[in-house]
């Protein structure tokens, strides 16, 4: 697929593999990690997304609706309040469960291979 270097320098890469699946390969934090590149709820860039840690989880942020997706697992997150009748508002993350299709990341020898997750 890359080089591993290039991912590193470039932090984001964006590949079509197997004639039309759009993958999103990012280097973050010494990890490599791979999805496909449109969100799952409206189809924003995920590549044009913040990372950001929601309640310890590194988490890529669609920068249309703001959606929050695990990079590891592909989860969504979510903000729940649990007694909207409490003052303050006591707020806590929650997982919708896995919405984003993650694929599997390997290195050899400084190349880096995407296996393609066919869920």
């Amino acid at each position: 697929m890359s080089k591993k270097e290039d991912i590193v320098q470039a932090r984001r890469v964006t590949k079509m593999l197997n004639g039309g699946r759009d993958i999103l390969v990012l280097f973050h934090q010494g990890q490599l990690y791979a999805m496909d590149q449109r969100c799952y709820h409206s189809g924003g860039a995920l590549q044009h997304g913040d990372i950001e840690e929601f309640n310890g989880r590194l988490c890529i942020v669609c920068p249309w609706h703001k959606y929050k997706i695990t990079l590891a697992e592909g989860e969504g997150l979510y903000q729940a309040v649990d007694d909207p009748t409490a003052k303050p508002l006591r707020t806590q993350w929650r997982s919708k469960g896995v919405k984003q299709r993650i694929h599997k990341v390997t290195e050899v020898n400084g190349n880096v291979y995407v296996t393609l997750n066919d869920q």
